[in-house]
Formats: structure tokens, sequence, C-alpha cells
């Protein structure tokens, strides 16, 4: 049955012509920027937003807030659009983080604004995952690997355009200008992928959506979060508030693999979890973000309190890491499809990125701005040849049918990582004497000494080498193309 509808999905997606594709991509992708936008743009505002609405105390909620539900809802958004169809689950998304983006616009006071970015969460985590679901819909894995540069490239727009604009309607304009812009950009995107959407090849059949294993994966997601977010600044790690949610979102994870196993139907199917490419994509990309999310928090505070950068200096010098990555996705995305054993290329990345921090590492306390901006640049590219493999590996394993779950666990873990290297680099760099409060947030004194920044170049390679392992472990498969996408999957 599965196979007859995947086939007729197939005949009905011939019908889409090359640009009727890329303005799907293009659609997808802009709502996708939207999501990341978010992430980054309102750190900046966030002195203007307390000075406005006052309860200074909560600002940290203002990123909490949507870092908590744009995670945890990446999963169910997946599982949804497999059952439901892309179009209409992209449009709910979209919707969502519209209405959120225009509570947060409207916000008379600060729990109202927290509010608004919860919402937008909601939405912005199914941006993520559906952006990367779309474009595996579109196009067959072998030839999926060139828009990794894209992918890429929106999120390093996203990383420097979001901090320029926060900064600059906060100061010149008027804050609220950071969700207001979310609107026409927001109804844009719905506008180009409105009428080639239609005829995107659609592989939902008949399923039940497990809404209890979704309720416990979303309270499991939060206390973690909340854990990490927590857990350094606002309370001690060893505090029985931290502790004590940790011990409650262990508790509930096991409830929710529980529920995995016993339900007639999982929110995530045991047959992806059991795949051993997808065990190990997804936790290479974990690993690999908390990388390289972590430096790219730690690395502005090393550039302002120790170099002696001025915050935009800084910004500048953010540069190299962020056009290296996106040069590392586009070469390996390149080299993907004609490549034999394409895994290689992002073992290769992955040692050179690790070479470059321990070089960084070793020379922290005496080095120059410029050593440092072709080191990070080297970092960066290493790991940018990452995200196109695990990607393309996790999705050419999975059937059709489950390539909405797949693609939104590998979101999930992605999103996850990054929570847990901003945590875990903080942690190292209290340890060592930084002085850091809350949300990774720097405190503004210089710092002479390199030791803790030193530390946590030395513990992001050491994540960039447990990235290389579970890289070496994954299964290399063959990867599809065009008249292969539907054919049946061969046992693991």
């Amino acid at each position: 049955m599965d196979q007859t509808v995947s086939k007729s999905a197939e005949a009905e997606g011939s019908a889409l012509s090359e640009r009727e594709k890329n303005a799907i991509i293009g659609g997808v992708l802009l709502s996708m920027l939207l999501a990341a936008l978010d992430q980054t743009i309102v750190a900046p505002a966030m002195p203007t937003i307390a000075e406005a609405l006052g309860h200074a105390q909560y600002l940290p909620w203002i990123v909490t807030g949507y870092l908590l539900t744009a995670t945890a809802m990446a999963p169910l958004y997946g599982k949804i659009s497999d059952v439901h169809g892309r179009r209409p689950t992209l449009y709910a998304a979209i919707l969502i983080f519209l209405a959120g983006s225009l509570v947060a616009a409207l916000a008379p006071n600060m729990l109202v604004l927290i509010i608004g970015r919860a919402i937008q969460g909601l939405g912005g985590g199914g941006l993520f995952a559906l952006a990367q679901t779309v474009i595996g819909d579109l196009v067959p894995p072998k030839e999926r690997a060139r828009y990794a540069a894209w992918i890429s490239g929106t999120w390093a727009v996203a990383s420097i355009a979001g901090p320029l604009l926060g900064g600059t309607f906060a100061e010149h304009l008027h804050w609220s200008l950071i969700f207001w812009i979310n609107l026409p950009l927001g109804l844009l995107a719905m506008a180009i992928i409105n009428k080639p959407l239609k005829k995107l090849p659609v592989a939902a059949h008949s399923h039940r959506i497990d809404w209890l294993g979704a309720a416990l994966l979303i309270v499991a997601t939060s206390l973690l979060l909340l854990a990490l977010n927590w857990g350094g600044g606002t309370y001690p790690w060893a505090s029985p508030q931290i502790l004590g949610l940790f011990g409650a979102s262990a508790a509930v994870w096991a409830i929710f693999a529980l529920r995995l196993a016993k339900a007639i139907e999982p929110l995530i199917s045991l047959n992806v979890l059991g795949n051993s490419i997808v065990l190990a994509g997804t936790l290479s990309l974990f690993l690999l973000q908390a990388a390289n999310v972590g430096l790219s928090v730690y690395l502005p505070v090393y550039l302002q309190a120790h170099l002696g950068l001025s915050a935009s200096a800084s910004g500048i010098a953010m540069l190299g890491i962020l056009l290296g990555t996106v040069a590392g996705a586009t070469t390996s995305g390149r080299l993907l499809p004609r490549v034999v054993h394409y895994k290689r290329l992002a073992l290769v990345g992955v040692v050179f990125g690790v070479a470059s921090l321990a070089v960084l590492a070793s020379i922290a306390g005496s080095t120059s701005l410029i050593s440092v901006v072709v080191l990070t640049t080297c970092v960066g590219y290493g790991a940018g040849t990452t995200f196109p493999v695990a990607t393309i590996s996790v999705q050419n394993a999975v059937e059709r049918s489950h390539l909405g779950v797949a693609t939104g666990v590998l979101t999930f873990m992605r999103s996850l990582g990054g929570a847990l290297g901003v945590a875990l680099l903080g942690a190292v760099g209290v340890a060592y004497g930084l002085p850091l409060i809350g949300e990774g947030t720097q405190a503004h004194t210089p710092v002479s000494s390199a030791i803790p920044f030193a530390a946590i170049f030395f513990v992001s390679m050491a994540l960039l080498v447990a990235t290389l392992l579970a890289l070496t472990a994954m299964p290399e498969k063959p990867l599809r193309g065009r008249d292969e996408a539907d054919a049946p999957m061969p046992a693991e």
C-alpha cells in the first residue's frame, strides 16, 4: 500500500518543473531563515526591551522560551507531516510562528512577550525540520547534497544579520520591529510556495499520532533544557533545583522510552530509531553542534575579554567561522554525489577541525587576531563538511514514509546539542575562573589569563573527536538517485 502511494506521489511530483522546485526550496528556506533569525536577533535588543517593559530579571526567558518550544516540537512536526502531508503542516508552522510574532510585537509587558516568544518557538521548531524534509521530498539523496550550501548559508545569514538588525532596530527605531518584520517575510514565503507546493509529492498515509508520546517528549526536553540553561547561572550545578530538573527529565525520558516500546504506533518509529545510520548520523550532528554552537557563543567572549576587541569588531572577526562553515558545506555538497566513499569527506573535515582547534588552544595566550580568524575559519570549514554528509546519510537510510520523522529527530538532536554545548563550555569556563553569568552572556571585564579559553577550546576539540568516532561508526550506504528514490529499502 505504502509503495503504491509513494509511486503515485512520485508521478504527481513529476509535474513539478525545475522553476517550481526552486520556488519551493526558496520559500521554505525563507521560512527557515525567519526561525533562525529569531534565535539571534533578540540578544542585542534585550537591554532596550528591559528598559521599556521592566522586569529585567526575566529577560533570559525571552531566549529560553523560544529555545524550549522550538527544540521540543521538531520531532512532532516530522511525524505530523508524514501523516498529513508537508503543505498543511508547513503552513500551520508558519501561521503559528507569525501569530507568536504578532503577540510579541504587541506585548505590553514582559510576561506577554515571553508567551509570544514561546508561541514563536512552537512554529519555529517546525520550520527548521520541515525545510530539510521538503527538500528531501523534491530531490533524491544523490542530488540533495548540492542544496546543503543553501541551508548552511541560511544559518550564516541569520547569524550575521540577526545581531545587526536587532541592534539597529532597538537603537534607532523600535524594538518591536524585531517581531513585526516577520509578518511580511512570512506572508511572502507562503505566497512563493503556495501554488507549486500543491504539486509536492506526498507519501502521506493513514496513521495515528501518539499525542501522549508527544507530550512526554516535550516535557522531558523542556526539563532538560531548563536544567542546561539555569545551571551555573541562575542556580549552581549541584543545587537541588538543577539536580531535581535533571532527575525529573531522566524519569520522563524513561517513561517516553517505555511508551515508544509499548505504543501501537509510536511517535518515532522503532525502525527509524533502530537504524544504525540514523543513530550514528544524529549522534554525530549532536556532538558537532555542541562544539560548533558552544564555540560560536564563547569565541566572542575570548575576542572581547582577552584580545580586547570591541563588540562590533568581534562580530566581524566571527565571520571567519561562519563563512568557513558555509564553504565547508559547499565543498562537501558538491563532491558528495561524485565520491563513492562520501563519508570520508566528513572524516577528513573533522580531523582538519580537530587539528585547528588543537593549535588554537595551544597558542590562545600568545596569538594574534589574524591567527585566530584563520584558525577558526579552518574549524568552521572542517565542521561544515559534516552537515551535508550526516543529513543526507540519515535521509538516505529511511523510506520516504519516514522521511519527516527522521529529519525531525535530526533537527531535534542538532538543537539539543547546541544547548548542551553552550552549557558545557560555560561550565568549563566558570570552573577555570571565567566571569560568566546566565545564558552564556559574559561579564564585560578584561580577562588576562588565557587558561579558561584554552580549556574551552580543548573541550570543543574533544567534542569534535567524539564526532569523528560517531562518523566512523556510521555505516555507509550508496546514495539513491532519481530512479531509485522510491525503491523498497533493504533491511538493515
